[in-house]
């Protein structure tokens, strides 16, 4: 099994989709499911990175557009209009450009000289000479998308496994959901209290992440979101650590227990005033501690 491959798409074949609805669902979702046509099979397996390039069917012109993972092994359906099976796999889509901005074959083949990049690029699906992928991941990280967040890492620029891939849905992305959960809850994470402004003052302002309480996948078609009950602040540590490594997301309480349990506190925002009266209770305990002790 190769590490990559390159999928040929043109865009003006029979077999069409809509690529601006999966741009969209690339960009709030981080996943765009599509099976594809594959003529490599016995070298694309799951696990298989895979790269999108657009030949000169499309009328913005040939260039790389996308990357993604293939999720599946080889399995043969019906391949066109021709009524003929084929080889297809499933590829979650992680990255999409849209057409127009893809990047062009000639600073391909100076960045990436090891593939024979343009219009006369053959077959449905090629295979990335291991020496080109180094290459390939720099010049996406340079030119190809841009970051959602700040933390955040493009899918495409550095290999998939020194990368830990964080599912974020598209109610985290709601810019209108976000104001009124924000202006409910306040800014500081939920789980442990930590507060960007109260870190780093006006340039911490409203730098929160927002987690979705319960997968919008449990839920019906007819969800209608309320981002007070739906959505709570978290700190990107405690969002992180919501979803990593579980098929559910972590509740608020289960995250405070974890970080209580690692000898932390509980995740509360602790007043002055709170701070004051720990301080009152130390010296009245002191205190009496002394006089007993004096008495003695």
């Amino acid at each position: 099994m190769v590490a990559a491959v390159i999928l040929v798409w043109n865009p003006r074949e029979a077999d069409r989709w809509d690529y601006r609805a999966a741009v969209g669902q690339a960009v709030e979702s981080g996943r765009f499911l599509r099976p594809w046509s594959v003529d490599q099979a016995p070298n694309v397996r799951g696990g298989t990175e895979a790269w999108l390039f657009a030949t000169a069917g499309s009328d913005s012109g040939t260039g790389l557009i996308g990357h993604g993972m293939v999720m599946s092994e080889p399995y043969q359906a019906v391949d066109g209009d021709d009524g003929a099976p084929g080889w297809h796999v499933s590829v979650a889509f992680d990255a999409l450009l849209p057409l127009g901005e893809q990047v062009r074959a000639d600073t391909l083949r100076s960045a990436v000289p090891g593939i024979r990049w343009g219009d006369a690029i053959g077959g449905t699906t090629i295979l990335v000479p291991p020496e080109a992928e180094p290459g390939l991941r720099r010049l996406w990280r340079d030119v190809g998308p841009v970051p959602a967040g700040c933390a955040e890492v493009v899918p495409g620029t550095y290999p998939p496994d020194a990368v830990s891939t964080i599912s974020v849905n598209r109610y985290e992305r709601n810019d209108d959901a976000r104001r009124v959960c924000l202006a409910f809850h306040g800014t500081s994470c939920a789980v442990c209290g930590f507060s960007f402004e109260a870190s780093y003052g006006h340039a911490g302002t409203e730098v929160i992440d927002v987690h979705h309480i319960v997968p919008p996948e449990m839920l019906g078609n007819g969800y209608l979101l309320d981002p007070v009950a739906d959505l709570v602040p978290l700190c990107p540590n405690c969002h992180a650590m919501a979803h990593h490594g579980v098929s559910q997301p972590r509740t608020v309480s289960e995250l405070r227990s974890i970080i209580a349990v690692s000898g932390h506190f509980g995740g509360e925002v602790v007043s002055s005033l709170a701070l004051e009266a720990q301080a009152d209770a130390r010296r009245i305990l002191e205190s009496g501690h002394d006089r007993r002790s004096g008495s003695t």
